[in-house]
């Protein structure tokens, strides 16, 4: 019978958490989705879009830095639903605006209610899937913004054949305003607000009233795993941010490819993304189910290792191989492909730059959802949020200095030897995890009996 409830429960509430969270990415991207539109009606330049863009990403990861500390100290479902609801309304202001000002501060708005949709939703994932179910469900619940980013440009134009854009904003922002009170319905916070037993999060044999022990935020902040966390996190996000944002014009002008070929790589590296994140969490919770979590190491860490091994094996192979002149040698990798190419009519060296596409989204991907899951089950169920903010907010700083400070490079070296830096850079991180991979994993106060 608690089986059953649990599994129902379950169910509505990562349902509504996926739908939500959908919604959520679909609105964070409505404006790129209609910019032509929009820019057709309202004269706006290259540096009014960057402006009205720009406003979002600074305001974002300050929120969701923001709301994973606040997720810890009031209610996630109210956190997520007013969020979207929020969302929502953003939408359907800016459909009614025409100036860059109006345009800026609304953008703003939806980045600082976009940071409310994803700690909650570790929050409450933790609180409803044991330990050795987590990793799974955080990877699946995250393909919503694959979902929300691969349907969302082909919804937008459907929809703008037969409505302008301002009906489009509309009509999404109403639609979260509506799914917003029926996230609020749904999800619960945790088993017992509906009279089940909490689940406990402890080791396999923790003792009693280890799952109750609270911790306080220094003593999660003088845990050096946090700090080891972070530093991963930082690094792994901001290489997999160099590839996917720098990736294509290092093909294009240093190697010779086409735009085709380009645009082709980064289509491979989603789909590679997609899989690696799935993958990640499923092996990940079965070796959680086979050892248990204890305070020292994790098992998530020798899939985590693997797969970061895997992001400097295949940034090497697309440094090395990929060259102006891959349609006139003869590599293993020719041989190797051949049969394929002839079966889609494509080229050896394009589907090997595919291949090396797919490689590194899949070794790429597993990492940033592995960071994030370890952040939130290592640290105390009181601070699992402030734990994830803060590792978060260090992979947005790998994603600035995958910016500005990466093209500077390029532009003083080459792109060849800006991939090497970010190359040798995850190769260093991998060494260094390697070897603190056995540190105490428990963040937070530790009970003197836990040893």
């Amino acid at each position: 019978m608690a089986a059953g409830g649990y599994g129902r429960y379950r169910a509505v509430i990562f349902g509504a958490m996926f739908v939500g969270y959908t919604l959520y990415y679909f609105n964070r991207k409505t404006f790129s989705f209609v910019m032509p539109a929009v820019m057709a009606e309202v004269p706006l330049g290259k540096d009014d879009l960057g402006l009205i863009t720009s406003s979002q990403s600074a305001a974002y990861a300050i929120s969701k830095f923001v709301s994973g500390v606040l997720s810890d100290q009031l209610s996630a479902r109210w956190l997520f639903s007013c969020g979207l609801l929020m969302v929502g309304l953003v939408n359907v202001g800016f459909s009614c605006s025409s100036t860059v000002a109006a345009f800026a501060g609304l953008w703003f708005l939806n980045g600082l209610a976009q940071g409310l949709g994803w700690p909650p939703c570790g929050k409450i994932l933790r609180k409803w899937f044991e330990p050795s179910q987590f990793g799974t469900w955080w990877a699946v619940l995250s393909t919503s913004m694959n979902l929300a980013g691969g349907l969302g440009p082909i919804v937008a134009a459907l929809v703008s054949m037969n409505y302008d854009w301002r009906m489009t904003l509309s009509f999404s922002g109403f639609i979260c305003v509506a799914v917003s009170f029926l996230c609020l319905v749904l999800i619960k916070n945790e088993p017992s607000d509906v009279g089940l037993p909490n689940i406990e999060q402890g080791a396999k044999k923790g003792k009693k009233g280890s799952s109750s022990n609270n911790s306080t935020l220094t003593e999660l902040l003088l845990s050096p795993y946090l700090w080891v966390l972070s530093t991963g996190y930082l690094v792994v996000f901001g290489v997999k941010t160099c590839c996917t944002d720098w990736g294509q014009l290092f093909l294009i002008q240093e190697r010779g490819q086409s735009v085709l070929v380009g645009s082709s790589y980064m289509s491979a590296l989603e789909i590679g993304g997609l899989v690696g994140s799935i993958a990640a969490g499923y092996l990940s919770d079965r070796a959680v189910a086979r050892v248990g979590l204890s305070s020292h190491g994790n098992p998530r860490h020798a899939l985590l290792l693997s797969m970061m091994a895997g992001m400097c094996v295949s940034m090497f192979l697309f440094r090395v191989t990929v060259t102006g002149d891959s349609p006139k040698e003869n590599h293993f990798w020719t041989v190797a492909l051949q049969p394929l190419a002839d079966l889609t009519g494509l080229k050896e060296h394009e589907l090997w730059i595919l291949t090396l596409g797919a490689m590194f989204g899949f070794s790429s991907y597993g990492p940033i959802a592995l960071f994030g899951v370890i952040a939130n089950e290592s640290a105390p169920a009181n601070l699992c949020g402030t734990s994830h903010a803060i590792v978060a907010l260090m992979a947005n700083v790998g994603g600035f200095l995958a910016g500005l400070p990466f093209s500077t490079i390029a532009k003083y070296y080459s792109w060849a030897t800006a991939f090497w830096v970010a190359e040798i850079t995850c190769t260093a991180s991998t060494v260094a995890f390697f070897l603190l991979r056995n540190i105490r994993t428990k963040m937070g106060r530790i009970p003197k009996k836990a040893d």
